[in-house]
């Protein structure tokens, strides 16, 4: 059964706001939609089963890790920050430290938090182009993101970008990550 994308209409009166924004998510909950920062929607078609089941160990993980130390919040690939250039992104994982998101007032929580995450994961589906992939990497650098793992499995190879604006690559078959000082005592090595 081919799903049909539901919209809502705004009065004449109002505008393309990040309320109707949010509200346009909420209406079409099935569908996973991003914004840039030029205002451009981005539908993002779901991932494939095998990608599913490994973007889940990897936020099991990194779950598991800060239940442990608690030390801020772990988010699914369903929630959408908005970044301070005003586009609204979802990465596959994310985490906010405690200080960081308790400093938002609660109903500002509800909708799309208006922060960029100080970690997060994007992990390369079939459907994932690689050079946007990096684009959207340096987008969330570049609005604060201390470290992020750009997992290309196709490619074996794992880009981690930091916000000194060095990006290294690992490569191979199995690769160790840590959290570095942004996650600390975090080690995961990963197939790839």
């Amino acid at each position: 059964m081919e799903q049909v994308l539901r919209t809502i209409r705004p009065p004449r009166y109002r505008e393309f706001d990040d309320a109707f924004f949010f509200d346009l998510c909420q209406a079409n909950e099935t569908t996973k939609l991003e914004r840039d920062a030029n205002g451009n929607i981005i539908l993002m078609p779901p991932t494939g089963s095998e990608t599913g089941r490994y973007n889940a160990d990897i936020s099991g993980e990194i779950w598991s890790w800060n239940r442990r130390l608690k030390l801020g919040y772990v988010f699914d690939s369903s929630t959408g920050f908005k970044l301070p250039n005003s586009a609204v992104r979802s990465p596959d994982v994310a985490w906010v430290s405690r200080e960081r998101w308790e400093a938002i007032p609660e109903p500002e929580r509800q909708g799309f938090a208006p922060l960029c995450p100080d970690f997060l994961v994007e992990i390369r589906s079939k459907s994932d182009d690689l050079t946007e992939l990096k684009a959207k990497m340096e987008e969330y650098r570049d609005n604060g993101c201390k470290l992020g793992w750009l997992i290309d499995r196709a490619g074996r190879q794992v880009f981690i970008y930091r916000e000194n604006g060095s990006i290294e690559i690992k490569e191979g078959a199995s690769v160790q990550l840590t959290g570095e000082d942004v996650l600390p005592d975090l080690t995961l090595t990963i197939e790839l």
